[in-house]
């Protein structure tokens, strides 16, 4: 990874828009360094942010985790040099790229159950691909568990994701007590998303965790959703353009 290389993750409970902040943080960074090398990956197997950043996906990590499988099952006898090379090549191939950002996803497994070989593929291609970037974006998957799997050991900045239930900030404060552990990110902190108005934040324990920005809900993610429209085109005025900005700017990101 470059020296001043920062790789962002976000993380946190299912259903919460972690995916828009997502898209918006790829969004404000690509108009306030249009000069820098921006990556986001959509390490959700539930997928969303291809739809959120308006770009189609080609390729997934997982696609080309089974293609090398499938061609050493078939008996290729190609060194592990060899075969990393092959590996690196397809991953470039496969991603998108935009005028303001490149894109790649992880893509969901077939075979139903454990995440554990894309989870550990992936960890190695966030490695191999952050060299290439100044900023890398990274919409996890809900919970704790690629966290738990150190899939996102490099991060520099961990940025979690809850609304105000009880529930989400049970989830984002399991996802930092394993970070610390496991990770040691340079900067942790919390949006607290879909707020229904100031006074509802005096309710909203977040313990130790440090609030980076409070969003209320925004009627223009559920607009642009309905009408299949990017969150790349979302006006600089609304909700959670202005609190993810706000959260960039807390973090340090910006």
């Amino acid at each position: 990874m470059k020296d001043t290389a920062k790789l962002i993750a976000v993380a946190g409970k299912g259903g919460v828009g972690k995916t828009s902040v997502a898209a918006a943080m790829v969004k404000i960074i690509s108009e306030t360094h249009p000069e820098s090398r921006l990556l986001a990956i959509d390490a959700d197997p539930a997928t969303g942010l291809s739809t959120a950043l308006g770009v189609e996906v080609k390729e997934t990590i997982d696609d080309i985790r089974k293609s090398i499988v499938e061609s050493l099952d078939e008996g290729d006898t190609r060194t592990a040099i060899e075969l990393l090379g092959d590996a690196r090549y397809k991953i470039f191939d496969a991603m998108t790229e935009t005028d303001r950002f490149a894109f790649i996803a992880v893509g969901r497994p077939e075979s139903a159950g454990c995440y554990c070989k894309i989870n550990s593929y992936l960890k190695e291609v966030i490695s191999l691909l952050s060299a290439d970037f100044d900023y890398v974006v990274i919409d996890g998957e809900a919970g704790v568990e690629q966290i738990n799997r150190r899939v996102m050991e490099k991060v520099t900045h961990l940025v979690l994701v809850t609304d105000p239930s009880k529930k989400g900030r049970q989830v984002i404060a399991s996802v930092k007590e394993v970070a610390d552990r496991l990770m040691s990110p340079e900067r942790t902190g919390v949006i607290v998303n879909r707020i229904l108005d100031e006074s509802q934040k005096e309710f909203i324990d977040l313990g130790d965790l440090t609030p980076y920005a409070y969003i209320a809900s925004d009627p223009d993610v559920a607009r642009f959703d309905t009408e299949g429209r990017s969150l790349m085109e979302l006006p600089e005025e609304s909700k959670i353009v202005e609190g993810v900005r706000t959260a960039l700017l807390a973090a340090g990101i910006i």
